[in-house]
């Protein structure tokens, strides 16, 4: 039974359609549910060993390790705890570099990363590593040839997204994984938009370190997880904050129990729902599309349509500023790209996605890209409703520019 039939969703709004699943998902009803013991009378310290609340929470914690560690195939030692992906990122990307410093000190990585990625890796530039960004195909898709031809006798790491944030693409991470197994390098990838998803196994797609957010599948804010690969062969990481020695010494800090809880519950769920919930989204998502190229020209999809996250839909709309269409279509939340890119300043948010620019999109279709994001709790009556208002606001907007044209 799919995930929108079994759960009670009144707890979330239901005043707008909520299209923006890649900033960040609601959480699922079971999954606060499972958390709420640990906000109350299971309150211990999981680090406490000498009596029951700390008992209790350490043994919660085990269970949530086992949870995230069978979603992607990993041992249960393998799974370091963190905030978020945005922290497993850095821990993973600096605590390599550090590690393997007599090696060498060269990254490779990929033009169209998250920030999360990009920034950690300009920040080692400013250190004196050496830094290759690979281009992308106008598919979004990076070539694992390149990637091959990149690596050198002073690689210490390669880090390629599983799935891009904005367009959805899926990269070649199992050929990728097997080439840097190959050549001795170790592979990271960002995986908070994949895990949950679409299908995830660090063994068989060669992956050494791979980055967990909760919130990206319907668990709790400020919880996350880093894969840390423990044999064959075990990557040596060097830890980036001092203090307490928890998590194999690799991230100190008192353990945020109801997140992990949360975290845990959210990779269960997704592991008995994956299938039947990418189908179902996957439909939805075609149907969207499907609406909105019969009823309006001059629309393109950005991004490989073969290899893209089920829930994913990133659009162009011709002579429609994307700002205008979001404020145009009136109760549906989408984004016209990453939530972090949203953040920045205004007079940055003027500018092109990146993402988009590398793909080879022109700026001025770039400029008028929409990205909509599919999940769990959205219904087909939404996604007509959300087309239908985005549909209006294209023609409202191309009319109202067409006047303005032809009075100048």
């Amino acid at each position: 039974m799919s995930a929108c039939a079994t759960h009670n969703c009144d707890n979330w709004t239901r005043l707008t359609i909520y299209l923006d699943h890649h900033a960040t998902t609601p959480l699922d009803p079971l999954v606060l549910a499972a958390m709420m013991p640990y906000f109350t009378g299971k309150f211990g310290n999981a680090a406490s060993r000498s009596h029951n609340f700390g008992w209790e929470a350490e043994q919660a914690v085990a269970e949530s390790r086992k949870q995230v560690a069978r979603l992607i195939g990993a041992l249960p030692r393998e799974i370091i705890f963190t905030s978020g992906a945005t922290e497993s990122n850095n821990l993973a990307i600096k605590g390599v570099v550090e590690a393997y410093a007599t090696k060498g000190d060269h990254v490779i990585t990929c033009a169209i990363e998250h920030k999360a990625v990009l920034d950690v890796c300009g920040r080692l530039e400013q250190r004196g590593a050496r830094v290759t960004r690979l281009q992308v195909g106008q598919d979004g898709l990076v070539d694992p040839g390149a990637v091959e031809a990149a690596i050198g006798e002073r690689t210490v790491l390669v880090s390629i997204m599983y799935a891009n944030n904005e367009v959805g693409t899926i990269q070649p991470v199992a050929e990728i994984g097997r080439i840097c197994r190959e050549r001795g390098v170790p592979f990271h990838c960002d995986a908070a938009q994949a895990v949950g998803k679409v299908p995830v196994s660090v063994e068989a797609e060669h992956i050494d370190l791979l980055s967990i957010s909760a919130h990206k599948m319907y668990g709790p804010k400020g919880a996350g997880a880093l894969y840390a690969r423990g044999r064959d062969p075990r990557v040596r990481l060097t830890a980036q904050m001092d203090g307490g020695g928890h998590e194999r010494g690799m991230r100190p800090g008192t353990l945020n129990v109801p997140g992990i809880v949360g975290l845990g519950e959210a990779c269960a769920l997704c592991g008995r729902e994956m299938h039947e919930e990418s189908a179902r989204l996957r439909r939805l998502r075609d149907r969207l599309r499907a609406r909105l190229e019969a009823e309006l020209e001059e629309v393109a999809v950005n991004g490989s349509m073969e290899h893209r996250l089920p829930g994913n839909l990133n659009m162009s709309f011709a002579g429609v500023e994307a700002e205008s269409l979001m404020m145009g279509m009136r109760g549906v939340a989408v984004s016209s790209g990453s939530a972090c890119t949203s953040a920045a300043p205004a007079a940055s948010m003027m500018e092109p996605s990146y993402v988009l620019k590398a793909m080879g999109v022109a700026d001025d279709a770039a400029r008028t890209a929409i990205r909509f994001g599919l999940g769990r709790f959205n219904t087909e009556d939404e996604v007509d409703a959300a087309a239908a208002r985005a549909i209006e606001a294209v023609k409202k907007l191309r009319e109202l520019r067409g006047q303005y044209d032809s009075s100048n």
